[in-house]
């Protein structure tokens, strides 16, 4: 069993960057692929972003603005995002597998989901 919990969500306004973290415990997840998803009010979830051991694939929207990375030292996740806007509103969930292929890291299946942190940009 793997436990993932996320913080460091908030109120924002547009511009502004934010941190969040991931915290995994039961096992460690160093050779497990890693993401971040979110799901806006009204709309299905989507990707955003998801990693290995090193680099990351992101949805278009992000690229740029969207860093993702891990301390495998600390079993933890992190989403460093910069230029925050307004769609990206919504709560984000990490997750974690531990054998999805490169073409899979968008879609899943993921085994193992955190509970979700708000994150709200306003102008």
């Amino acid at each position: 069993q793997v436990q993932l919990v996320e913080s460091g969500g908030g109120s924002v306004e547009i511009g502004d960057s934010l941190r969040l973290s991931c915290a995994a415990s039961g096992r460690n997840i160093r050779n497990y692929v890693v993401a971040w998803f979110r799901q806006a009010q009204g709309k299905e979830r989507e990707f955003v972003a998801a990693m290995k051991w090193s680099g990351g694939t992101y949805r278009n929207s992000v690229k740029g603005r969207f860093t993702i990375s891990r301390d495998n030292a600390k079993n933890m996740i992190y989403l460093q995002m910069n230029n925050l806007k307004p769609e990206d509103t919504a709560v984000y969930y990490c997750a974690a597998d531990s054998s999805l292929i490169v073409s899979s890291y968008g879609s899943g299946p993921y085994d193992w989901w955190g509970q979700g942190t708000q994150v709200t940009v306003s102008s």
